[in-house]
């Protein structure tokens, strides 16, 4: 069991890990120990996850949630399986932790009115410059 707050918790059936090849150097090791994992946690049938952060999780995850509805964690950081495995689920918590939180709403506010002065201000000064800019009529 993977425990993200006091309230949601990830049992351990929901969640897949499968051991891969890792790519980049690796000298004679690589092509004969699978020491990237790849994580995968079944989110869409997640009865742990409240709904909205569920739709939060979707948002966060991009490119790692798939049309299934799982989110797949991908680690191939360090040459140790068992470190790969403890950063992959260590990811996993802190994108669900993300989700959990609930974002603030936006309250608009209005420029006051000696932002709009200055504004207006500032505008005509520039348009007067630019006018400077003309041609000049020749006095011969």
């Amino acid at each position: 069991m993977l425990r993200i707050t006091d309230q949601i918790a990830i049992e351990d059936w929901e969640l897949t890990e499968q051991f891969i090849r890792a790519s980049g150097p690796g000298g004679q090791n690589v092509n004969k120990v699978s020491t990237a994992v790849e994580l995968r946690f079944e989110a869409e049938r997640s009865p742990n996850l409240p709904d909205p952060v569920k739709r939060r999780l979707r948002r966060l995850a991009g490119r790692r949630w798939t049309r299934e509805g799982s989110v797949v964690i991908q680690v191939d950081d360090t040459r140790s399986q068992a470190r790969n495995r403890e950063i992959a689920r260590e990811r996993l918590a802190e994108l669900v932790r993300k989700a959990t939180e609930k974002p603030k709403r936006r309250i608009p506010t209005r420029p006051t009115l000696g932002a709009k002065k200055r504004r207006l201000k500032a505008k005509k000064v520039r348009g007067e410059v630019k006018a400077l800019r003309g041609k000049v009529d020749g006095e011969e």
